[in-house]
């Protein structure tokens, strides 16, 4: 490959790279930003759309749309994804935007809410253009985000699917992705090609809880290469559990309270790839407090913990107290004020 990446897709965590960051054409593999533009800016994926003349006879690879066919976008993202339909691409874009130059406008904020700042989009299937690229590193920090999406999620790991069910228009669409069939764990994603980009391929592969994300652009030997960096990944690399939901982190003493203790506990989880003698380098520090003054309210934030590989912060997380507590000091001065009215 000339550009490559693996990552975590929980943490984006990035486990092997090479030239990530070159700045490169991406062929179809553009089409994972026009699924989940789409997606998340569509209000009703099912609903039929009909099919903007413009979407019909769009140069390389087709689902062959008709003029003023109807189809829904749900079907038409079966077509974009398994099928690589560079007409079913253009055809989302009117229906979604209007025009391919609003859309691509919507792709490019896309990418810049997941913070993949080195890319930029001028069509929606990938056909080579001057201003149209992307990074591995971008590229791959999308398809996490995307994977995220019930739907998004659902397509790409379709293998086969048949679409337009009338018996005039029906299509049966298989997924180009052969890693599906070939590797264990895969759930998608996207092939591409073009003369100027190479053979490119997104893949995802989930075992054990652990999902990664491989990118590689520009490579002949595309499922060769990303399955042999997804086994040798999994081969090396587990998905640890280093601080569970609602964790409870230890009582502390109250002084002057209705309660001697009150319990402290961390709410949100923390989950990272590691290899074994990396596990050794983690350490997890709790900044808690040894006791608290009366009152204690429920919830009250006291204390943090951090978890560090090295002198790297990988992760904090707030520490809260479990309960309330009164304090006893002003129950009994109020106690002896009515005592003497």
């Amino acid at each position: 490959a000339k550009s490559a990446i693996l990552i975590d897709a929980q943490t984006g965590r990035v486990l092997y790279s090479k030239n990530s960051e070159e700045k490169l054409p991406m062929a179809s593999t553009t089409k994972i930003v026009t699924a989940i533009t789409a997606i998340e800016n569509c209000t009703n994926l099912d609903e039929k759309i009909t099919i903007d003349p413009k979407a019909v006879g769009t140069f390389g690879t087709s689902i062959y749309l008709q003029p003023n066919e109807e189809l829904s976008v749900r079907e038409l993202l079966y077509g974009l994804m398994l099928r690589s339909g560079n007409d079913a691409s253009v055809a989302i874009a009117y229906a979604i935007a209007g025009s391919e130059e609003n859309f691509c406008e919507m792709m490019n904020q896309t990418a810049t809410k997941i913070g993949a700042t080195n890319s930029h989009f001028v069509n929606p299937h990938g056909l080579d253009e001057k201003e149209h690229y992307t990074t591995a590193s971008d590229l791959a920090k999308i398809t996490a985000y995307a994977l995220e999406n019930e739907t998004f999620a659902e397509i790409v790991k379709t293998k086969t699917i048949t679409i337009c069910k009338d018996q005039e228009n029906k299509r049966y669409l298989i997924n180009k992705n052969k890693l599906l069939a070939s590797l264990d764990g895969c759930i998608g994603v996207k092939t591409g090609f073009t003369d100027n980009a190479g053979r490119c391929l997104v893949s995802a592969c989930e075992r054990d809880g652990l999902r990664l994300v491989a990118v590689v652009f520009n490579c002949g030997p595309m499922f060769e290469e990303s399955a042999e960096m997804f086994e040798k990944a999994f081969n090396e690399f587990k998905l640890v559990e280093i601080l569970p939901s609602y964790h409870f982190v230890k009582s502390v003493p109250v002084e002057n309270g209705e309660g001697d203790f009150v319990g402290l506990y961390t709410r949100g989880s923390f989950k990272i790839a590691l290899s074994e003698k990396e596990e050794s380098n983690l350490n997890v520090v709790f900044n808690a407090p040894e006791s608290l003054d009366a009152p204690v309210k429920y919830d009250m934030e006291v204390g943090d913990v951090e978890i560090y590989y090295g002198n790297h912060l990988l992760f904090s997380e707030k520490i809260y107290t479990i309960e309330e507590v009164d304090s006893k000091l002003f129950k009994d001065k109020l106690k002896e004020i009515l005592d003497n009215w």
